[in-house]
């Protein structure tokens, strides 16, 4: 069996190896595949190949170029690709946009975002990426020389959500060899040679010498990278076992610390992630760790990079920085949501529940407004008005939070306050239609 592959084209097994890849990803009949192409050999031996398979598979395909304006010849490759997509019957979207030269993360970083930006606005279903087998090898050894943890070595996938890398398991020679029997037309960039990107000295000057030392290398990082990737998810297995075990996303402290120390910082990683935030360096999580076991008083919130770790009346939690302006008084003239600080109060329908919304038509003065001296409020009829800080405390409302909690002023008299409720004086009658007001911060 292995000697009869053995003897199958290149160009052939280029051709079954992206069927593979479509097939595991379940690309169905009439969905919409894009190919990113930069009018590179890999990106147009990818186009070539989707376009071939295309009758068989049943989806639509189409190519998008992103005209970063770094070069002199982008005028030229974008032309190219047009060509390339005009030939093969592919509809063409191009992207003209502008880099910042002048990015702090860097040229190539702030490309990468503008490409990936660019390439998101594209109508499909799929998101076709050229990167190859030793593409694979280098993002390991690239991320790997920066310090990466196990997640950032699992590299890249062939397949994950709405987007799919069907040359990932092939070496790139072979893709060289399939554009040249096939007779193909590519563009080179001239910024690949240049040795002053990271990336391009370890290309050109690592991995062949790799490969002279140890033939074997490019297929065996690849390899490596798709254990690691393995090994993330289980980590992430582990954290929801460890997430259910300590009460849910507000953790429990106790339980969360009989953890060991290498549990609560996957978890606390995992759910940063969860957050859409990027995890801080290890350094940061070890410390974070250290101070939620050496703490005494029962009221903190340990800076985590973009997040912070709170931790309050026995529960830990993570929520994101603000990063918003600082919460001010707005009108409110009936708007299903309005702004608050880097979040926002949402209105939704209601009957018999939150606030009236005949008491609030009858009011002179609605606005949603930060707290303010000698606020207070009465959660039910003939309980006593009770300060906010009062409420804060009962409510569980840590003091950093309270100075960003939204409240509804209506005529001068707190009708909510976010996070504790509706005052007793506004609250919706039964069967009567109502507001119930959600802060989404």
């Amino acid at each position: 069996m292995a000697a009869s592959r053995n003897r199958t084209p290149p160009e052939r097994r280029l051709e079954e190896a992206v069927a593979a890849v479509l097939a595991a990803a379940r690309v169905a009949p009439g969905q919409a595949v894009c190919v990113a192409l930069s009018g590179g050999v890999d990106s147009t031996v990818l186009l070539h190949i989707l376009a071939g398979l295309r009758a068989s598979g049943g989806y639509s395909l189409a190519a998008a170029h992103v005209h970063h304006g770094l070069s002199r010849n982008a005028d030229a490759w974008l032309e190219a690709c047009r060509a390339s997509c005009d030939a093969l019957g592919v509809t063409f979207h191009a992207f003209r946009e502008r880099v910042d030269r002048d990015d702090p993360a860097g040229i190539e970083a702030a490309a990468r975002a503008v490409r990936h930006a660019a390439l998101a606005r594209v109508p499909c279903d799929w998101l076709a990426f050229g990167h190859h087998q030793d593409d694979q090898a280098e993002t390991l050894m690239f991320r790997l020389l920066r310090g990466a943890g196990v997640r950032g070595a699992a590299a890249m996938a062939a397949v994950e959500p709405g987007r799919l890398r069907p040359l990932l398991g092939v070496r790139r020679a072979d893709i060289v060899t399939y554009a040249r029997v096939r007779g193909l037309a590519w563009v080179e960039d001239e910024s690949n040679a240049d040795l002053r990107y990271a990336r391009n000295l370890l290309r050109h000057r690592v991995m062949p010498l790799l490969a002279e030392h140890f033939p074997g290398a490019v297929p065996a990082l690849a390899r490596a990278s798709g254990q690691f990737r393995e090994a993330e998810g289980l980590l992430e297995d582990l954290a929801g076992i460890d997430e259910r075990a300590c009460g849910g996303k507000r953790l429990d402290r106790a339980a969360l610390l009989r953890l060991s120390d290498e549990r609560v910082r996957n978890l606390l990683r995992w759910q940063l992630r969860a957050l859409g935030l990027q995890a801080p360096a290890r350094t940061r999580l070890v410390e974070v760790v250290r101070q939620l076991r050496e703490i005494v008083e029962d009221a903190h919130r340990l800076p985590l990079g973009a997040a912070a770790c709170c931790v309050y009346r026995g529960s830990v939690w993570l929520e994101a920085e603000s990063g918003g302006p600082e919460p001010s008084p707005v009108a409110w003239r009936g708007e299903r949501e309005l702004s608050w600080g880097a979040g926002k109060v949402v209105f939704a329908d209601a009957v018999g529940a939150g606030l009236s919304r005949a008491a609030l038509e009858r009011a002179r003065e609605v606005v949603l407004s930060p707290r303010w001296s000698g606020l207070a409020l009465r959660e039910g009829e003939g309980r006593p008005r009770r300060s906010f800080k009062n409420l804060c405390q009962e409510a569980g409302i840590p003091a950093w939070l309270r100075e960003r909690l939204p409240v509804l002023r209506v005529d001068g008299e707190a009708a909510w306050i976010g996070e504790i409720g509706v005052a007793a004086e506004f609250r919706c009658a039964p069967g009567e239609p109502g507001l119930v007001p959600v802060w989404e911060r």
